[in-house]
Order: structure tokens, then C-alpha cells, then sequence
């Protein structure tokens, strides 16, 4: 490994980590996304802000400019990307430390997660109004939790991530009383019933 990529994973703890301890996370972000800017060749600016919430700090980076639109297309899979990335830089450079990244461009987080919520309640009356279970499209780990947590407060449904890898589809089916032969679900029983998958792209 050479140059700027060196900088950030090749130097081991004794190179680099005192030095980025001495200037801080947010220094060390900065620092660290305005090369990965240039080496990539776009046009984009940010700014980072940190929020120390007991143990865990907090950094937020707000990514805007002319090619913030790569930032988002396909479902946010770079702006997915520069947040991994960072996460893993921290961890290496600030191996003591609790520290939490984020990355967002004009709000896009919370575009998509409502986008996500709105289609998880369609999904859920209608696994309501059937009696059978429905899917929602694979998803990965993160988007997968803004819809279990939104799913969990209402009692009426469960959901659950079926599949392999990273990505998994969420199954939603409605509570039903227990079987008292199976003691499982009558939803779980009834394998042979049609289920459909939504939100597909």
C-alpha cells in the first residue's frame, strides 16, 4: 500500500494513531475526505460536525456540490460507501476510541427512510388485510433496522430478515393465535399459501 491510502490503513497504530489522536476525529475526517476527494476527482465540498453523547462521539458529514448526485444514485450505494470506508479508517486510526460516522447529502437519510417507513405500512395492511405474509425487497443491514424498529410498535405484526448475505428480504405476517398442535404461527403453517414480494426497483 502507497501513498494516500498508506496514510490512513498502512502505518499501523505506533505511525499514525498518536498523530490522529493529537488532532481529533473531526480533523482527522476532514483531513482524510478532502484526499479521498481529489484522489477520486469530484467536485464536491462538506462539512463535519461532532456531538459527544456519553461515551460515543458522534460525527456527521454533509456532503453537497456538483457531483452530489453520484452520491445518491442507486439507493445512496457511494454515500454507503464513504460512510464503510471512514468507519473503518476511524477504527484503525482511533483503535481506543467510541466514535459513531454518518454521511448524508441534502437530506437524503431522511428521504429514504421515510420512503422506507411509508412502504413498510403499505406492506403491513396489506399483510393485515390478507392474513398472509408479505416481502419487502432486500434491503441492507441498515435499512433493514429503520424497518423492524418501525414495524416493532405496532403488536398487530412481526417481521423478520430471511436470506442469505448481506442483503435480505423482510418478511411481515400478522399475529395470529398460536397453533395448538405446533405451538408456530398459523402463518408459518400454511408454507404452500402464495406470498409476494414488493418494493422491488
Amino acid at each position: 500500500m502507497s501513498g494516500f491510502f498508506s496514510k490512513i490503513f498502512g502505518g499501523g497504530k505506533k505511525e499514525g494513531g498518536s498523530q490522529a489522536a493529537a488532532d481529533g476525529t473531526v480533523a482527522l475526517v476532514e483531513r482524510t475526505l478532502q484526499g479521498l476527494i481529489e484522489k477520486a476527482s469530484l467536485d464536491l465540498q462538506f462539512t463535519v460536525s461532532s456531538d459527544t453523547s456519553g461515551e460515543t462521539e458522534e460525527i456527521n458529514v454533509e456532503v453537497s456540490g456538483a457531483d452530489e448526485d453520484l452520491l445518491t444514485e442507486k439507493e445512496g450505494a457511494l454515500l454507503d460507501a464513504f460512510q464503510l470506508f471512514f468507519k473503518r479508517a476511524l477504527q484503525h486510526q482511533l483503535p481506543d476510541a467510541r466514535v459513531n460516522i454518518s454521511f448524508d447529502c441534502n437530506g437524503y437519510r431522511d428521504e429514504s427512510s421515510k420512503a422506507l417507513i411509508d412502504l413498510a405500512d403499505k406492506l403491513k395492511e396489506k399483510a393485515l388485510d390478507s392474513g398472509r405474509s408479505v416481502y419487502l425487497r432486500a434491503l441492507p443491514p441498515k435499512d433493514r433496522k429503520i424497518v423492524h424498529q418501525h414495524l416493532a410498535t405496532d403488536e398487530r405484526v412481526r417481521s423478520r430478515s430471511v436470506g442469505d448475505g448481506l442483503y435480505k428480504k423482510i418478511k411481515i405476517y400478522p399475529v395470529k393465535e398460536q397453533s395448538a398442535q405446533g405451538g408456530r404461527d398459523s402463518d408459518e403453517v400454511d408454507t404452500e399459501s402464495p406470498e409476494e414480494t414488493f418494493g422491488n426497483r
